[in-house]
């Protein structure tokens, strides 16, 4: 079951494996213990590359550190050369799997078919989908917002899904950028993607550049935030962990 709030780190492909262990050994060291964790009011997931899956987990046992993968076969297994299956994602102690990010579809060639399968598979493996859905570039939030909603509905279908899942909302022109999307903007739509939720049980969270000090504005509209390089700090999870005691 998910906390009312949702925090996500994706750490991408940024960090080499040694480097990913010492982050995960400090992230560890500074959330144990916080009271929006050990309260119950956050769910705190982090996705590290594959490689560095199983030495995170044995790291973050007996944490209230969830860990999960950045991608997944559509199948469970069979011959299908450097994928990995939900089933092993979910044997070396995967809880989450991020799906649908832009940079699946533009530089892998992921359709929304294809994203729809991989979907299945995380939910017939006991995995939360982390589905991220974004506009490719600026303009009126009431458009953006409709087309994140057919992403969604062409993933997930157009009925209310029943998770737990989160729904990762990331504008592909914010994901990186100097400046995350403007506050009312991201109202607007995670605002609407909320209509395509059970929000007893999926989460609606904000990713594209965000940061401390993003959460408390969205109050109401996003149900957390999904890090990205802002947390290779990691007193900039602790501090969002601090907003989220604020809700």
């Amino acid at each position: 079951m998910l906390a009312p709030q949702v925090l996500g780190v994706g750490l991408k492909m940024y960090l080499d494996h040694g480097r990913t262990l010492r982050w995960v050994e400090r992230l560890r060291d500074a959330v144990t213990g916080h009271p929006a964790l050990t309260e119950g009011s956050t769910t705190l997931f982090v996705l590290p590359t594959f490689p560095s899956l199983t030495e995170s987990r044995r790291l973050l046992a007996h944490t209230s550190v969830a860990l999960g993968a950045q991608d997944l076969a559509a199948e469970d297994s069979g011959a299908f050369t450097g994928e990995v299956s939900g089933v092993e994602l979910r044997e070396v102690g995967c809880e989450f799997v991020e799906i649908a990010h832009a940079e699946r579809r533009t530089l892998f060639g992921e359709d929304d078919a294809l994203i729809a399968r991989k979907y299945d598979a995380a939910r017939r493996n006991g995995l939360v989908p982390v589905v991220c859905v974004g506009e490719a570039a600026p303009g009126d939030p009431e458009v953006a917002a409709e087309e994140c909603l057919r992403q969604l509905d062409a993933i997930v279908g157009t009925t209310a899904p029943g998770p737990p899942m989160v729904v990762a909302y990331e504008p592909v022109w914010a994901i990186g950028a100097a400046r995350p999307a403007s506050i009312t903007h991201v109202r607007h739509v995670c605002t609407r993607l909320r209509t395509r939720i059970d929000p007893d049980l999926a989460r609606v969270i904000y990713g594209g550049s965000a940061r401390p000090g993003m959460l408390p504005a969205l109050r109401g509209a996003a149900d957390g935030l999904f890090l990205g390089r802002a947390a290779h700090d990691v007193e900039a999870v602790v501090r969002v962990l601090d907003e989220c005691l604020s809700a």
